[in-house]
């Protein structure tokens, strides 16, 4: 869960409903078995670290996505860090990306010796190539999108800057595991693709892991050695590096969860329709236009009267997050040295709430959040 839900029992207010933002039990009997087996599987032949589940993973998790090398690695911070430093980005670059994300997009540019340059959002929460195009300069690196909410930004653009200006493009899927844009597949654009796969993404581990996909044999190469703190062979140090391996139980858990992604997408997907087709007139809906395929990472509303929405909600039991109060710009780290254009993610972001919308919620629970928001009104922006 993502807070305390006990806030919730007001001792003067009827109790209500409980809807949990997210629930991460494993209630099903099968998956627990499943999941129980994976675990006993490894404690029994011992290889705890980078054990043989890990390079089956690997496997599956290229040949899905449509990718030539997956490198698993212990999170998707790593991920990113990892991929960015295979690129070698040195003090002076710049790498533009979106302003609104979680920290750790910033940071993995930043603790590499490169400037994070923030760009504009589009109305979809996603970084708008119009304003990456103004932003490059001669000390651009790369571009790293964030495919947010679970919607994969529009790549095409970015593609052909990319290419255009000799730049690296470092997708952050991290939000969107097996989301589609015009028939493509999240993870397989670009350079380097990093993916999270902590408990809270839409295909998880029971712990931190990540991956970062690439079709560079070089970058792959650089990669194995990277995430084992610069070794060639486990032994031989070639550059300053960091512990980044996967644990074999994480592997092990994502082979036995990676068959039950899709069923997962479509549940989500199925209450997300739910809700545009009960809420749109209420608050402005996401909206999914042809050609995509987004996995509902997060259900993002924007309210014009988005704190009152959210009090209400929660004084009725429902568990809502704002994802992300603080733009990476306006984060203390950042805030006195950042640079970009950011204007209409400001006006976004004092919109945006995110309502539950994960698999495990039954329709009495999708019933009461609509009923709480019809009672509420409409607060379109």
């Amino acid at each position: 869960m993502f807070k305390d839900n006990t806030r919730f029992n007001h001792p003067t207010k009827p109790m209500h409903r409980r809807v949990s933002f997210l629930d991460l039990r494993v209630l099903d009997d099968a998956e627990r078995r499943e999941l129980l087996e994976a675990v006993d599987t490894v404690l029994r032949h011992g290889r705890i670290l980078m054990g043989p589940e890990m390079a089956e993973l690997e496997g599956q998790l290229a040949a899905r996505i449509g990718r030539r090398h997956a490198v698993a690695v212990n999170s998707g911070t790593e991920a990113l860090y990892l991929g960015l430093k295979a690129l070698g980005l040195k003090l002076g670059d710049e790498v533009i990306t979106t302003a609104l994300s979680w920290i750790a997009t910033a940071n993995a540019i930043a603790l590499n010796g490169a400037t994070p340059v923030f760009a504009d959002i589009r109305d979809d929460l996603n970084l708008g190539p119009e304003s990456v195009r103004r932003l490059i300069t001669p000390r651009t690196k790369a571009i790293l999108p964030v495919h947010y909410t679970g919607k994969v930004c529009e790549m095409a653009p970015l593609e052909a800057m990319a290419k255009q200006h000799g730049l690296a493009l470092v997708e952050d899927g991290s939000q969107s595991f097996d989301a589609r844009h015009h028939g493509r597949v999240s993870g397989a654009f670009g350079t380097l693709a990093c993916i999270s796969l902590n408990p809270m993404k839409v295909f998880a581990a029971c712990g931190e892991a990540g991956v970062v996909l690439t079709d560079d044999d070089k970058l792959a190469e650089r990669l194995i050695a990277l995430r084992y703190n610069g070794t060639v062979n486990r032994e031989t140090c070639i550059e300053p590096s960091v512990n980044g391996r996967l644990d074999t139980l994480q592997a092990a858990i994502l082979l036995r969860r990676l068959p039950r992604v899709g069923a997962l997408v479509s549940k989500r997907r199925e209450n997300a329709a739910f809700y545009n087709r009960h809420l749109a007139g209420l608050v402005t809906v996401p909206v999914e236009q042809p050609g995509e395929e987004d996995v509902r990472y997060t259900y993002t509303i924007r309210s014009s009267r988005r704190d009152e929405l959210k009090k209400h909600l929660e004084d009725s039991g429902v568990e809502i997050k704002i994802q992300h109060p603080l733009l990476m710009p306006e984060q203390p780290a950042y805030r006195a040295t950042a640079r970009g254009e950011w204007t209409n993610a400001k006006r976004l972001v004092r919109e945006v709430m995110c309502l539950p919308v994960h698999e495990k919620l039954v329709q009495a629970d999708l019933d009461h959040v609509v009923d709480r928001i019809k009672a509420f009104g409409p607060s379109l922006p």
